[in-house]
C-alpha cells in the first residue's frame, strides 16, 4: 500500500550559490558521510559534477521527506537519510539513527529517482508501507 508519494525540483544555481558562499559547512549540513566522499571525489575532479551530485541529493531528501509526511523535522534529518546508488546503478535510500528506527517500526519501504539536468535538479519518492 502506498503510504505517501514525494516530489522536489531544485535550482541547481541556488546550490552553487550557497556552496559557494557557504563550502563544506553546507555540505556538512546536508550530507552523510559516505556522500560528503563522493562529493568530495567528485568536486575536486569535475566541479560541477560535485555541484549536481549535491543538487540532486538535496532534492532526493527533500522528496523523501515529503513522501514520509515528515518534512524536516525529528527523526528527519539531512544526514540521517543517505541516497546511496545501489550495484545496478539505481539509486537507493540508507537511513541512519533516529530515522531508521522510526522507518522500520512503521513497516515502510522507499523507491526513489533523481535526475539532473543544465539548471534543475528533480527528484521522486515513493514510500509503501508493507
Amino acid at each position: 500500500m502506498i503510504y505517501g508519494i514525494g516530489t522536489d525540483i531544485c535550482d541547481i544555481r541556488r546550490i552553487r550559490a550557497t556552496l559557494e558562499r557557504q563550502g563544506e559547512r553546507f555540505a556538512h549540513k546536508v550530507l552523510a558521510e559516505g556522500e560528503l566522499a563522493v562529493w568530495r571525489r567528485r568536486s575536486e575532479r569535475w566541479p560541477d559534477r560535485g555541484v549536481r551530485y549535491m543538487a540532486t541529493r538535496f532534492s532526493a531528501k527533500e522528496a523523501f521527506s515529503k513522501a514520509v509526511g515528515l518534512g524536516m523535522r525529528m527523526p528527519m534529518t539531512w544526514r540521517h537519510c543517505e541516497v546511496i546508488n545501489l550495484p545496478s546503478g539505481k539509486p537507493g535510500i540508507r537511513l541512519h539513527g533516529e530515522l531508521a528506527t522510526w522507518f522500520e517500526a512503521q513497516g515502510l519501504t522507499a523507491h526513489i529517482t533523481v535526475t539532473d539536468e543544465v539548471d534543475y535538479a528533480a527528484s521522486f519518492c515513493v514510500v509503501e508501507k508493507l
